[in-house]
């Protein structure tokens, strides 16, 4: 299974699960809920945090954090 790490700037996917059961709560408040469509907008120069485009809105994670969401390639 692919996480929200591994998709590309301009890619789409879904978040299908996650990887462990502890996750912050933040994840949760901020709406990256399985079934849910994320874009990956861009990356820091970096690579850290991770631009995302959900629910018409940007968010922006850390990449510890992206490795913890299961998504499935759109």
């Amino acid at each position: 299974m692919t996480t929200l790490r591994d998709l590309r700037p301009g890619e789409r996917g879904r978040v299908t699960g996650y990887v462990s059961d502890q996750l912050p709560p933040r994840i949760f408040e901020m709406g990256l809920l399985p079934g849910i469509e994320v874009e990956l907008v861009r990356l820091a120069p970096l690579g850290d945090p991770i631009d995302l485009k959900v629910r018409g809105f940007h968010l922006s994670i850390r990449k510890h954090e992206a490795e913890l969401i299961l998504v499935e390639r759109l």
